[in-house]
């Protein structure tokens, strides 16, 4: 599929970008160099009840809630999309999503395969794009040298990496994270191409 083929139809407007990929992958990483790349680029900080890691902050990384606020705004409806995983959950607000994408905003959503699955229900136009590692093995390796999750936790995410994995094509772009410079250099290429080709935050706008 093009990149004609998958920007939205009629008037420019907005675009969503939604990246996905396995615990490990690289995917904050490669999310952070496009935001530095692209400082008009919004980015949708995501809602979660999971404790914070060394280093994160609130309402820059997450928004960390308690649970019982978390299941109030699924009772509300304040959620484009939410997940639990691995025992924890996560949201993202539909209120931002709409208003940015009204705005013609570029707006970039770092969610899981299942997020993905409920975001394009309600905003199909959005441009999927998996993170893919190199292999089981140094994703593996790589979980393990962040030091923060206990040998089943570890092994409950590689399963879910390989459950992922098989799904990279319902995604309309994939990258492999095989090496880090190569891959944030192939990711900023794309973004850029969908900058000219679009409505969205155009040079000089």
């Amino acid at each position: 599929m093009t990149i004609e083929q998958t920007l939205p139809k009629g008037e420019p407007k907005g675009i969503l970008f939604i990246v996905s990929a396995p615990s490990g992958a690289g995917k904050t990483t490669l999310c952070r160099a496009l935001r530095r790349h692209f400082t008009d680029l919004r980015y949708s900080i995501s809602h979660t009840t999971r404790a914070p890691r060394p280093g994160e902050e609130d309402g820059v990384d997450y928004f960390f809630i308690g649970p019982d606020e978390f299941k109030t705004a699924i009772q509300t409806g304040a959620w484009a999309e939410w997940a639990e995983v691995h025992g924890n959950y996560y949201g993202t607000s539909a209120a931002f999503l709409e208003s940015g994408l009204a705005s013609g905003n570029g707006i970039l959503l770092d969610i899981d395969v299942q997020g993905m699955h409920q975001i394009l229900e309600r905003f199909p136009d959005s441009v999927t794009i998996f993170i893919m590692p190199p292999s089981l093995e140094v994703l593996k390796a790589r979980l393990v040298s962040r030091g923060s999750d206990s040998t089943a936790v570890i092994a409950g995410r590689l399963a879910n990496a390989e459950k992922e994995i098989a799904q990279r094509e319902r995604y309309q772009h994939v990258i492999v994270n095989d090496d880090l410079a190569r891959a944030k250099a192939e990711l900023i290429a794309l973004f850029a191409v969908y900058r000219t080709e679009s409505g969205w935050c155009k040079p000089g706008d």
